[in-house]
């Protein structure tokens, strides 16, 4: 593919080949017919491929996309001139004078607006069309191409049949002349000449790519079939110059349509697995967060643990350290015990030889009272008159008796 945009499978660029390229070349050939001499708008002009080609026979021709890395990839594949720009715009809103425009060319742009948006694009078309300007419009018909299909254009908006476009249409553009593109597959037959009898045939038949439309060639044949007879007035007058036919059950093109189904289930598949597989991605995703998050938990757990610990080796130091002063206080109070104890016993010892003392004392003083009392008696005895008359007697027994 010759262009640097990307091939979504909706835009079509000029290195398409296919169905696609027939369809969209065979419209703007068909509207170039027209665009001579005139001011055309081309209203979402895409890759800018259908401007330049109709503006090369155009007066002037300018070129309205909304996608602005479009735009300025048509400005720097095409150029840009006083008869050929490119604008990057709405289609429901154009920055362009009112009744300025001839023809106004619209391919497969209305199915991807809203309903709203479809009425807002056709009020813009009237509003920059001068009174005698045409529109040539294409839209699929929902009927052949979605509902008969089972198909579903993730690009698609708001498709419509046949009476929904009339009637949308109706408002601004009440003449219509309607044309049906189908692609088919024919065997063609016609008659031999020149290269330049295929410009005088009544049936148009046009052969391009992204250079040049022009009308089809005879090409080369592939068969030969020779109508023969003895004389030449016995050939029939061969008056029609092209033949075309097509099987009744449409065989190559149901082919066909079979390998596009095939193509489109394929490509559901292909969804499918890349749907599937960005599931699967998500999963590991939340998988990958989940584990995050466990490991998060698991370093908060851990700090936690940690300052628990730290916590745990204080209060095991804390208590070490009550328990070494407890110690300590234990130690100090046997110690006051133990000189209370030796306090008490040398007390004890010191009342014990008091109380022997005072023993003593009492026996001395017992003793001391009974040699008293002796001696009160020897007194009150010696006053009386017998102590006179014993005392000398009593002396000397006393003496006698200490020898």
């Amino acid at each position: 593919m010759d262009s640097k945009l990307t091939f979504t499978g909706e835009r079509f660029l000029p290195g398409c080949t296919g169905e696609i390229a027939y369809e969209h070349w065979h419209r703007y050939a068909f509207a170039r017919r027209f665009a001579a001499g005139r001011r055309v708008l081309d209203a979402a002009c895409g890759e800018g491929y259908g401007t330049a080609f109709l503006g090369a026979v155009a007066e002037s021709t300018v070129g309205v996309d909304i996608d602005i890395a479009t735009i300025e990839h048509a400005r720097a594949t095409y150029g840009e001139s006083a008869h050929l720009r490119f604008i990057a715009a709405s289609c429901t809103g154009f920055p362009l004078p009112s009744a300025s425009i001839d023809l106004v060319v619209s391919f497969e742009t209305i199915e991807h607006l809203s309903a709203k948006e479809q009425q807002q694009m056709l009020s813009e078309f009237a509003r920059v069309m001068r009174p005698e300007a045409l529109l040539i419009l294409s839209s699929p018909n929902k009927k052949l191409y979605s509902d008969a299909r089972n198909f579903e254009n993730q690009y698609h908006l708001q498709e419509l049949d046949r009476d929904a476009l009339t009637r949308l249409l109706a408002r601004h553009f009440p003449a219509q002349r309607w044309l049906a593109q189908r692609l088919a597959c024919w065997s063609a037959l016609w008659k031999e000449g020149d290269r330049k009898a295929a410009e005088t045939l009544r049936a148009e038949a046009l052969l391009g790519n992204a250079a040049e439309v022009a009308p089809c060639a005879t090409p080369e044949a592939m068969y030969f079939v020779v109508v023969a007879a003895r004389s030449e007035a016995a050939l029939p007058q061969l008056d029609t110059e092209l033949s075309l036919f097509a099987d009744a059950d449409e065989s190559a093109l149901k082919r066909a349509e079979e390998n596009a189904a095939e193509v489109l289930r394929l490509d559901r598949l292909l969804k499918e697995r890349d749907s599937s597989i960005a599931k699967q991605a998500a999963h590991v995703l939340h998988l990958e967060r989940l584990v995050a998050e466990r490991e998060r938990v698991v370093e908060e757990r851990d700090r936690q643990v940690a300052e628990l610990n730290r916590a745990r080796e204080e209060r095991e130091r804390v208590i070490a350290e009550r328990n070494r002063q407890i110690a300590e206080v234990n130690a100090a109070r046997e110690r006051m015990i133990a000189e209370c104890d030796d306090e008490l016993a040398l007390r004890a010892q010191a009342i014990a030889m008091q109380q022997k003392k005072l023993g003593m004392l009492e026996a001395e003083r017992a003793r001391q009272e009974a040699a008293l009392a002796a001696q009160e008696r020897a007194i009150a005895y010696l006053q009386s008159v017998r102590g006179w008359l014993t005392w000398p007697s009593r002396q000397l027994r006393q003496r006698l008796g200490k020898r």
